[in-house]
């Protein structure tokens, strides 16, 4: 109720200001002293500069100071322009009253110099877009340059509205100017098919509907469509009424009656196309929504283009609700009803008929008419244009009830010649079966006389039925300027480029604003001439056809009888082979798509295919096979032509096989006929899983990533790990990284490292298989397994990064790689061998595999030494190959110069023997420095050969498990157990170092705790005491040095009273039993310090002999069998 007053007091008080403004403006009584009036320049400059800035309350007072102190007379045009540019800047009310009360001003001054070019300007730029122009943008720009428009255009509408009010704007002396309105708002609308201008029609009626349409608020603010009248309380109705009977007499109204009536049917029209435009939206919606369900339960996905499509389809839809709601409002008139999709039996119903046919079938069983889902959209997904055009242009508005029965009696006709060639056709078969019994190939005269002499009686040659009305569209103002021709002419221009189906249908839209006779004619022509070679673009005219076709059927049939005269001229001129053979491509295939568009008529097609039938040689083989090709399978499983199409083929192939064909005529129609009717095989059998099973492989090959291996970690872990079941599934999938994206590798090796800790059998069962799977593609070395075992090799490197196997476990695989199977491990130049031709470089790829992956880690240390030495026998191994490929060349490149950037590669094979040589020499003598040597302990890293051998033997321990797989013929070292699990090798040999000083040091306090010598302890001498002793050149008995040329030893006595030590010297002779025992003592502990020291400074000079000793070993034992366990 406060609302309804407030709205009522608030048009009252603007009407009370348009009266004052058109009484001021009709009675033009300005008086202006000429005299007193500034002409200066700089004022004037100033004063159309501001204008241009904005007409709004910032700017009023100062503007309509100038404009009453200025003379103006030599400024009008630059005051209308800049008029116009400052109404554009006016958003709010309080600014288009304020420009409103500008124009009037000048208006008064200038009515004549100032009002005509001002009112002419804005209707200019009220004035619609070009068509022609849109059209020729992609639809992206043409939204962005409609949103520029409409914000443009809306201060420009709501200033002309007032101006029309208030007598500036006329339609006539003693008229207002709400005609003129009207018409600049319906030609904003009528030339506007996509609804872009609503916009402004919704704000014109936020402001203006009151005086222009005489709408008043309803007593209820919303009314649905389900509301009866007389549900409102009648006291309130007469309250209401009571209170607020009549806003304004007819003669205080500023539009005319007649004008408001026109006005406000206007609207009410446009709101009912709105409307209607709301509710096939809603259905096409739906539909789509349902289509995509469908192919959701066939498929299993729905395709990205058909999403975005959707997507497209609900956002244009959403958007026009919303404008619909808005106008509903306005008007005060109900919304439409939309049906759900309750409402329809029908909407998600989906059996396998749907798609398949029948069950009993056999053609359904091999397929539907379509290859793919993509296909089936293109042909059969055409747009409807009368949702996209006015039915005013397509001609259909007035006449639809002629037309409908005009289309039943012409289907009735056609049924029947249809029907009767059909039965033709059915006796031309049946005398074809006993040409192809009796004679092979026979030529039917009858046949090709007609091919001679003209159209066959069954042929149908309908004449064009487009209404009169649609032969000659009005054309729109804008459209007029530019001329009809020229806008074909750049439409026609424009079809070879539209290879898609967005422009393809935005063409087929542009064309029916177009169409007229003449268009037609000139689009069948420019149709019936495509290029040769431009056979791409035959499926889009063809879908360009069809979506014409059904409201201009003359294209389509005029179209097809000249493709059909061509055929014909083609079968004249059936000697010409090489120089006709593109046209007859594209005539077949032209002839193909159209079929399977359902514009060429089934009973046409299936006559071509049998006159070629009939003359079955040379060139119409050809042409048979690309009509199968093209359109075979449509029809072969269409209902209609299902039954007399299976038949000619059946024909086609007796024929066939009683012809003589050459072998590319036979590859020809063999691979057309089986394309169109593929044979018959048993669906693929599904290998069945566990779901737990399934989970598993889903988690693995679908879920992991480096944002969800925790996750994935947590899952796992939350198996059931002693379930066998459980772990077979996890052993299959953890041992199989073939199946999983090579960039996630790494992360299944994390996963492996992170269950370890908990399952620590699991991961030694899972390294375990790698290296089988390594060791059976060296032994097998099947071209098929090359990418399981590039995986498998990548597999082990990230093993080894997350520290799940040693460094001599991966030095092994990259000995085991270069020497396998060649004769006693040295591999020969140009040498044969079983498993390793020379020209096989896939082991070279493996090697760069696995240096790309770990050989970062070898650059210090031992593992550097190790590796330089391997990769100078690499070397020698990639020489005795025959010259490498260029992209194995490249990939060895890259990896040397990641691992190696500086070490010189060899050239000749000569060069990279003496280098090997040199290298097995150096290792035999550092061997032979310290094979007379043995600490008698065994280390991690301690027992590996780094030459060339395959030392697959003795790796370290419980990582490979080569205890359980082959036995070795020489001493087999079993090494610490926790290697993999502990801290790195160079952590290792720190450690050992700290270790060997700890023991010494507990080894020498040891022995100093002797209860006879305990208490000679240097460690209870107090500092000064013992640095005097030192100074002195004495030694106490804990030294580590004794004074050989006196005949006594000198010990020091502590004696302590109170809280004090004194020391004094006390002489011992040399021979007593205390001397003898305090010497032999620190001879000892000496001893053993320096053998300990020498352990741990020769600890490398150790491992490299221990592995020498191996090598040579291993070199006399020949090669070592591997016995594969499990």
């Amino acid at each position: 109720m406060d609302s309804a007053l407030l709205k009522i007091d608030e048009e009252k008080a603007r009407h009370v200001k348009r009266v004052k403004f058109r009484e001021l403006n009709a009675a033009m009584d300005v008086h202006v002293e000429l005299s007193k009036l500034d002409s200066s320049l700089k004022r004037h400059t100033g004063l159309i500069k501001r204008m241009r800035q904005s007409l709004g309350t910032d700017h009023r007072d100062q503007i309509l100071k100038d404009l009453d102190s200025l003379s103006l007379e030599k400024y009008i045009d630059e005051i209308a322009g800049a008029t116009l540019e400052g109404i554009a800047r006016c958003k709010t009310e309080k600014d288009v009253w304020s420009a409103v009360e500008v124009i009037s001003a000048l208006h008064r001054r200038f009515p004549a110099a100032f009002t005509p070019p001002l009112v002419s300007s804005l209707s200019t730029a009220l004035a619609a877009p070009s068509r022609a122009a849109l059209s020729a943008l992609p639809p992206e720009q043409r939204e962005k340059e409609d949103s520029i428009r409409v914000s443009r255009q809306r201060p420009l509408l709501r200033v002309c509205s007032e101006l029309a009010l208030v007598g500036i704007i006329t339609d006539g002396q003693k008229r207002s100017g709400g005609e003129w309105i009207m018409k600049v708002l319906r030609e904003l609308l009528s030339n506007d098919p996509t609804l872009s201008s609503l916009p402004l029609l919704s704000t014109f009626l936020k402001s203006y509907s009151r005086p222009y349409l005489g709408l008043t608020p309803p007593q209820s603010k919303q009314i649905s469509a389900e509301a009866e009248p007389g549900t409102l309380s009648s006291a309130t109705t007469n309250a209401t009424q009571g209170e607020f009977p009549t806003l304004l007499n007819e003669g205080e109204e500023l539009v005319e009656q007649e004008i408001r009536d026109r006005f406000k049917r206007m609207c009410e029209g446009y709101f009912e196309s709105v409307s209607k435009k709301l509710v096939i939206e809603h259905k096409r919606l739906q539909d789509q929504d349902r289509r995509n369900h469908e192919a959701y339960i066939r498929s299993g996905e729905i395709f990205e283009d058909r999403q975005q499509a959707y997507e497209k389809m609900t956002k244009g839809y959403e958007k026009l609700l919303a404008s619909c709601q808005t106008l509903s409002e306005l008007l005060y008139l109900p919304m439409p009803s939309l049906p759900t999709m309750s409402q329809k039996s029908d909407s998600i119903q989906i059996g396998a008929n749907a798609v398949l046919g029948d069950d009993d079938d056999p053609l359904a069983t091999s397929g539907g008419k379509w290859e793919d889902e993509e296909e089936r959209r293109f042909f059969e997904d055409i747009q409807d244009l009368k949702d996209f055009v006015p039915k005013s242009v397509l001609g259909i508005e007035s006449e639809e009830k002629e037309d409908k029965e005009a289309t039943e009696e012409r289907e009735k006709v056609e049924k029947e010649k249809a029907d009767a060639e059909a039965k033709k056709l059915e006796e031309e078969l049946e005398g074809l079966k006993l040409d192809g019994d009796l004679a092979n190939g026979r030529v039917d005269i009858t046949t090709e006389v007609e091919m001679q002499e003209g159209e066959p009686d069954g042929m149908i040659t309908p004449t064009p039925t487009s209404p009169a009305k649609a032969s000659s569209p009005p054309l729109s103002p804008q459209l007029a300027p530019q001329g009809p021709s020229q806008l074909l002419t750049a439409l026609l221009a424009r079809l070879p480029d539209a290879t898609n189906r967005a422009m393809i249908d935005q063409a087929a839209i542009d064309f029916a604003f177009l169409n007229s006779k003449a268009a037609r004619k000139r689009l069948i022509k420019f149709l019936g001439t495509v290029p040769k070679n431009r056979s791409d673009l035959l499926p889009h005219y063809a879908r360009f056809v069809a979506t014409l076709n059904r409201y201009m059927p003359d294209i389509g049939v005029e179209l097809v009888a000249l493709l059909d005269e061509e055929f014909r001229y083609l079968q004249r001129k059936k000697n010409v082979v090489k120089e006709l053979a593109e046209v007859r491509l594209k005539n077949i295939a032209y002839l193909s798509n159209l079929t399977k568009f359902r514009v060429v008529p089934s009973h046409l097609i299936l006559h071509m295919f049998k006159v070629c039938l009939d003359d079955f040689s040379g060139t119409n083989v050809e042409n048979i096979s690309m009509l199968l090709e093209g359109c075979g399978r449509f029809l072969l499983r269409s209902d209609d032509t299902r039954e007399r199409f299976g038949t000619m083929l059946e024909l086609m192939r007796r024929k066939q096989s009683m012809q003589h064909f050459d072998q590319r005529q036979i590859l020809l129609l063999e691979n057309a006929y089986y394309q169109c009717n593929p044979p018959e095989r048993a669906p693929r059998q599904e290998k069945e899983r566990t779901p737990l099973e399934l989970f598993i492989r889903h988690l693995i090959y679908d879920v992991l990533a480096k944002k969800t291996i925790d996750k994935v970690l947590k899952l796992l872990r939350k198996l059931d790990w002693d379930d066998p079941i459980v772990q077979r599934a996890l052993h299959k999938v953890f041992t199989k990284p073939w199946k999983i994206k090579y960039s996630n590798i790494n992360l299944l090796a994390m996963l492996t490292y992170d269950l370890q800790r908990y399952h620590p059998a699991f991961a030694i069962s899972v390294i375990d298989q790698v290296l089988e799977d390594i060791r059976r593609g060296l032994e097998q070395n099947v071209y098929s397994t090359n990418q399981r075992r590039v995986a498998t090799i990548k597999y082990l490197g990230e093993l080894y990064i997350y520290r799940l196997v040693g460094s001599s476990l991966a030095f092994d695989t990259l000995w085991s790689l270069v020497t396998f199977g060649h004769p006693e491990g040295h591999p020969l130049p140009r040498q044969p061998c079983p498993l390793d031709m020379p020209n096989d470089f896939f082991r070279v790829r493996l090697v760069c595999v696995l240096l790309d992956t770990v050989g970062m880690c070898f650059d210090r240390g031992t593992q550097k030494r190790k590796l330089d030495n391997f990769v100078i026998f690499f070397q020698y191994y990639v020489l005795c190959k025959e010259d490498l490929p260029m992209d194995v060349d490249f990939m060895l490149s890259d990896s040397m110069e990641a691992i190696r950037p500086k070490m010189t590669m060899y050239k000749t094979i000569e060069e990279a023997a003496v280098a090997v040589d040199d290298m097995f020499n150096a290792a035999l003598q550092n061997a032979g420095l310290s094979t007379g040597e043995d600490s008698g302990e065994d280390s991690d890293e301690g027992e590996r050969p780094e030459q060339e051998e395959d030392e697959d033997d003795d790796t370290a321990g419980q990582e490979s498990s080569n205890e359980d797989r082959a036995p070795s013929p020489e001493t087999v070292i079993v090494l610490s157990t926790q290697e993999r699990l502990g801290p790195s090798e160079e952590a290792e040999a720190e450690f050992e170092k700290e270790l060997a000083k700890i023991i010494t040091d507990s080894s020498a306090e040891s022995r100093k705790v002797d209860k006879k010598t305990a208490w000679w302890d240097s460690a209870a001498l107090a500092p000064n005491v013992r640095k005097k002793r030192v100074d002195e050149g004495e030694v106490d008995a804990g030294g580590d040095n004794n004074s050989d040329g006196n005949a006594a030893m000198h010990f020091t006595v502590i004696t302590k009273r109170g809280n004090k030590q004194h020391s004094r010297n006390l002489l011992v002779p040399a021979e007593s039993a205390l001397a003898v025992h305090t010497r032999s003592a620190q001879l000892q502990d000496k001893v053993e310090q320096q053998h300990l020291k020498r352990l741990v400074l020769d600890y490398e000079q150790r491992e490299e002999a221990e592995e020498m000793k191996a090598l040579e070993a291993r070199n006399r034992a020949g090669a070592i069998k591997i016995r594969y366990v499990g």
